[in-house]
C-alpha cells in the first residue's frame, strides 16, 4: 500500500428536523453572533427565517448576508469580507448550496488574512486564524460541506481556483433534507449530477486511497438508489436524505483524493459559454468514464461500483443521464482547441488515471459536442 494522508471531516448531524440543533451547535463553538451568509432565494424559501428565530430564541445574536452569487469571484468574497468586518462576527454558518458555503469559506480567508484569493490558490497557504464555520447545505450536489477548498473564480478571467486550507474545514455540517425540498427541479437535477460525478471522479483518480475510495463507495451507493427518484421528481424525505448525505460523503471523498478529467473539462464551459457547472460535468462524464475504462485498474474498479447497480456501470450512466432530459449546449466545434488549450491548465486534469494533453482533451471535447 502506497502512503497516503487522511484529512477528518466535519462533525456530520443528520437527519430530518436537525436544523433546530443550529443554537447548540453554536454553544458548543463557544460562539455569540454568527454571520449567516445566503442568498436571495434561501431567504424566499423561508429558510433563514427558521434558522434566526433558533437562534433568537436561544438567545443567540445572527446577522444575515444574502449577497452570494452562483461561481462567486474574487469581488464576491472581497464584498462579503468587507460587510463581516463591519460586524464582527465569532462564526460563519454558510446556508445555502455550493456557492453560499464558498462565499463564507472565501471570506474567512480574508478575513484575517492579507491579499486576495488568488493569494490562496493552493492549500495551506493562510498563515492566520480563521473563524469556526458552519456548513448547512440545502442542495444535494456539492458537497462543499465536508470540504476545506473554496472554489472561486478570478475577476475578469472566470478561471476557477480551489483555494484550500485546513482550517477552513466546517467544524460542523448540519445535513437536514428538509431543507432540499425547496430546490427547483432543475436545481435539484443538476446537483445530483454533480454529485455523482464525484464519486465517479474521486473513485479513480490517482490520489485515491482507502479511506476516499471507501467513502466514494458508499457515497456512489446512497446516490444511485436515490437519483432516478430526484430526477423524476418523485422523491420523498428519506430519498432526499440518502442524496443529500452521498452528497456529503462524495465531497469527503474529493477532500481525501481529488478529482478528473470530466471536472477539468467542464470548467472551460462554465467560464467561456456561462454553461452550469452540473450541466457541463454531465456533459463530459460519460466520455472521461469510457477513456478511462480503458485502463485496466480503472475498469475493476468501475466493475466493482456495478455491483450497486445490477448492470455495467457505463450503460447505467448513459440511461440515468438520459433520464434528465437535458438541455444539449450549442457550442461551435471551432472553439474545441481553445477549450481543449484551457483544459491543460485545470488542476484537477492532472490527476486522472490516464495522463490528458491537448489532443486527447479535444478529442473528448468532440466526442461531447457532436454525439
Amino acid at each position: 500500500m502506497l502512503p497516503f494522508e487522511a484529512r477528518p471531516s466535519p462533525a456530520i448531524r443528520f437527519g430530518p428536523g436537525r436544523l433546530a440543533e443550529l443554537p447548540d451547535c453554536l454553544t458548543t463553538l463557544g460562539a455569540t453572533h454568527a454571520l449567516i451568509v445566503t442568498d436571495p432565494g434561501i431567504v424566499a424559501a423561508g429558510h433563514i427565517e427558521r434558522a434566526t428565530a433558533f437562534l433568537t430564541n436561544a438567545g443567540i445574536r445572527s446577522t444575515v448576508y444574502q449577497g452570494s452569487h452562483i461561481n462567486p469571484t474574487e469581488s464576491d468574497i472581497e464584498a462579503c469580507r468587507n460587510f463581516a468586518q463591519s460586524i464582527k462576527p465569532d462564526v460563519l454558518i454558510g446556508l445555502g448550496g455550493g456557492s453560499s458555503m464558498d462565499t463564507a469559506k472565501g471570506c474567512n480567508f480574508l478575513l484575517n488574512n492579507p491579499g486576495r484569493m488568488a493569494d490562496y490558490k493552493g492549500y495551506g497557504l493562510a498563515k492566520n486564524a480563521m473563524l469556526p464555520f458552519i456548513a448547512i447545505p440545502t442542495t444535494a450536489g456539492t458537497g462543499s460541506e465536508c470540504q476545506s477548498y473554496a472554489i472561486v473564480s478570478r475577476d475578469g478571467t472566470h478561471e476557477k481556483m480551489a483555494c484550500g486550507d485546513p482550517k477552513a474545514l466546517a467544524r460542523i455540517a448540519i445535513l437536514d433534507p428538509e431543507l432540499t425540498a425547496s430546490q427547483p427541479q432543475n436545481v435539484a437535477t443538476l446537483t445530483a449530477l454533480d454529485a455523482l460525478s464525484h464519486t465517479l471522479e474521486s473513485a479513480v483518480c490517482t490520489k485515491r486511497n482507502p479511506v476516499s475510495s471507501a467513502t466514494s463507495d458508499e457515497a456512489f451507493r446512497l446516490i444511485s438508489s436515490s437519483i432516478h427518484h430526484i430526477l423524476n421528481g418523485t422523491a420523498d424525505i428519506e430519498t432526499r436524505g440518502r442524496m443529500l448525505l452521498g452528497a456529503a460523503l462524495a465531497g469527503a471523498a474529493i477532500e481525501n483524493s481529488m478529482l478528473g478529467a470530466a471536472h477539468a473539462t467542464a470548467n472551460p464551459l462554465t467560464a467561456s459559454f456561462d454553461i452550469p457547472h452540473g450541466l457541463a460535468v454531465t456533459l463530459m462524464l460519460p466520455h472521461v468514464v469510457r477513456l478511462n475504462h480503458t485502463h485496466p485498474e480503472i475498469a475493476s474498479i468501475y466493475q466493482n461500483l456495478s455491483r450497486h447497480l445490477g448492470t455495467s456501470l457505463i450503460d447505467w450512466l448513459e440511461k440515468t443521464i438520459a433520464r434528465a432530459h437535458l438541455p444539449k449546449p450549442e457550442i461551435p466545434t471551432s472553439a474545441i482547441p481553445a477549450l481543449a488549450e484551457a483544459a491543460t491548465h485545470q488542476w484537477t486534469g492532472r490527476f486522472n488515471p490516464i495522463p490528458l494533453d491537448a489532443t486527447t482533451f479535444a478529442t473528448l471535447y468532440h466526442a461531447a459536442l457532436t454525439s
